[in-house]
């Protein structure tokens, strides 16, 4: 890792404020996930919006598409400490899924869900399902067919392969919550990592407690 960091200083300067505490920038994208690029079939993918909603909804990939989208200009921090500045995406805003399933006064969190039972957990979510990156559609491998874009916090959060969001009253750790990472993860305060990995019957608790308070 140590080697990895130093090739990355030698590739990219650093704007004086502009990258947090302990990142390095890159000007390359790496690939990080746990697990394999999945193989999606766009023609029978979906996208959920379900939990503490008064209009559950399933969206098909064509009618995902079809929805009005927004670019956005952020910069990428990975908790891995690499920093990419200045990336283009193109997505369906959050907000906008939201309103349309009716979120309830409850639904103070969310979780997110992805391919192969992968999730995180977010206060609720106000960026993009984002499709394109620099004007291109996403990489297999950065997430097509879309991924949450979270770029306020580390990209871990912004869940790769993403497939839908579930509204709840109470946080719930997801993946790498589940796993000692931190429940928000601000890389301007190092929120790295938040103690030790949950046991899997702290796990099932919050868990059961979510499903009965939904």
């Amino acid at each position: 890792m140590t080697q990895f960091l130093d090739n990355l200083r030698r590739k990219a300067a650093t704007p004086p404020g502009r990258v947090p505490p302990g990142q390095v920038p890159t000007t390359k994208w790496p690939v990080l996930h746990y697990g394999d690029v999945p193989q999606v079939d766009t023609r029978s993918w979906t996208f959920e919006l379900a939990g503490l909603v008064q209009r559950p909804y399933t969206l098909s990939y064509d009618e995902l598409l079809a929805l009005p989208r927004k670019t956005i200009t952020c910069d990428m921090h990975c908790v891995t400490r690499w920093s990419r500045l200045d990336n283009s995406f193109e997505g369906v805003p959050v907000q906008l899924l939201l309103e349309r399933s009716g979120a309830t006064p409850a639904a103070h969190y969310c979780l997110v869900h992805a391919e192969q039972d992968f999730t995180t957990n977010l206060d609720r979510p106000d960026n993009l399902i984002a499709l394109k990156w620099n004007g291109e559609w996403l990489m297999p491998e950065h997430g097509w067919p879309a991924r949450l874009l979270v770029p306020h916090l580390y990209l871990w959060k912004s869940a790769k392969w993403v497939r839908g969001l579930e509204l709840l009253e109470q946080d719930t750790p997801g993946f790498w919550e589940q796993n000692g990472y931190h429940m928000r993860g601000d890389p301007w305060t190092e929120e790295r990592h938040g103690g030790r990995a949950l046991t899997q019957h702290e796990i099932n608790r919050l868990r059961n407690r979510s499903k009965t308070r939904a």
